[in-house]
């Protein structure tokens, strides 16, 4: 099996599935009990939270564990908006059904208004982001990386903006961090205040997320407890903590080498130029020009196919990949972010996500590479005349 699915998840690393197990065989006591065992699981458990704290560069007690990327997100943006007055939330239209979904349910249920940067070609309009963030807005919440595409966002000069507006600014971090250095306390970090993560991006467990809360930052808890000093309810998931702070000491050792990166962004441009020379119709998804994107993802368009039927037969043929967010991938429609960002009908429909690991192998691209122009092509016979 080829997997290219990263995005979506990874495979959990051996820190990771060595600190789960220990979790469940041996820390199994609740860490809020005050004898001896339970307070040796709380031992481990803030261990983790400063293993997660250090990947980020961050103060191990800003960090609030979640159930998930997309709990940490509505902690982020439903806690910010019930802490204070303004009724307004930004985004973009290029951003994960977690923060899209959100916000259609906020404006219809909660009367909050939600103003849409625009993204053309996958990348938010700072012009346009000035314009629309005043001192009525909340909180604005974009991803650092955008998951479909890997383009980069522009957070840098988002957070100047917010800071000079006292806006919240929100990066959902979930396919950054992990993957790419990330130290906010530098002096040169962005001006972000609240950001998520999610262990299963990064080589560990399912079910475990994180939102930093940057001191001095106000949000109210969503859900009530005494739990991660009161800003969210529920006894801790002793395993899947356990097992991100494994993930995060792995990631850390893996980013120390820049070169790493280096390697496997290559290999993902030699699975485009190999698609391409094999498909020269093949529409590559992505910021124009010279546009960042995150060395690990590529979309790939091929016009008058169906993704899901593309899909299939490369699951078939023992390729994993996908049509867009893991999520969303029972649809039969084009990507929304696809379509915001300026991608022609026909090329969205038939577009898919290949995501590589930081452990894809070159002989897993070429291999990929056949797959798909194999595909493809038999697809491309198959179709009905238009």
């Amino acid at each position: 099996m080829v997997y290219l699915d990263n995005n979506a998840t990874t495979r959990p690393c051996p820190e990771a599935v060595e600190a789960v197990r220990d979790a469940l065989e041996d820390r199994w006591q609740n860490p809020s009990s005050v004898h001896r065992a339970g307070q040796r699981v709380r031992h481990a458990v803030e261990l983790a939270r400063a293993d997660l704290a250090a990947l980020i560069g961050v103060r191990p007690r800003e960090l609030v564990f979640t159930s998930s990327g997309t709990e940490s997100i509505d902690l982020a943006i439903r806690g910010t908006l019930g802490a204070g007055t303004r009724r307004v939330l930004a985004t973009s239209a290029i951003e994960h059904a977690a923060v899209r979904d959100l916000g259609e349910a906020l404006a219809r249920e909660q009367d909050v208004a939600v103003r849409t940067i625009p993204a053309p070609g996958g990348v938010i309009d700072l012009d346009a982001a000035r314009k629309l963030i005043d001192d009525d807005v909340a909180i604005v919440s974009v991803q650092w990386a955008n998951n479909e595409t890997g383009a980069i966002q522009p957070v840098e000069e988002l957070g100047s903006i917010c800071r000079d507006r006292g806006v919240v600014l929100h990066c959902d971090a979930v396919q950054w961090v992990g993957k790419m250095p990330c130290d906010l306390s530098s002096a040169g970090a962005p001006a972000i205040d609240l950001l998520t993560l999610s262990a299963h991006k990064l080589h560990g467990p399912k079910g475990i997320g994180g939102l930093w809360i940057r001191r001095g930052a106000r949000v109210r808890p969503t859900i009530h407890g005494t739990h991660e000093l009161g800003r969210r309810g529920g006894t801790e998931n002793v395993p899947g903590i356990l097992g991100a702070g494994g993930a995060a000491r792995a990631a850390r050792a893996w980013l120390e080498d820049g070169g790493r990166r280096e390697r496997q962004g290559v290999r993902r441009d030699r699975l485009e130029r190999a698609v391409l020379e094999r498909l020269p119709d093949t529409v590559v998804n992505r910021p124009p020009g010279d546009g960042a994107r995150l060395w690990n993802t590529t979309s790939l368009g091929f016009p008058g196919l169906e993704a899901e039927a593309l899909l299939v037969r490369l699951s078939e043929r023992g390729l994993c990949a996908s049509a867009g967010a893991a999520c969303s991938s029972g649809s039969l429609d084009p990507s929304p972010v696809l379509l915001a960002m300026g991608v022609p009908e026909p090329v969205a429909h038939g577009s898919i996500r290949l995501s590589l690991s930081r452990d894809t192998t070159e002989a897993e691209i070429d291999d990929a590479a056949e797959l798909i122009a194999e595909a493809a092509t038999a697809l491309a016979r198959s179709a009905p005349p238009r």
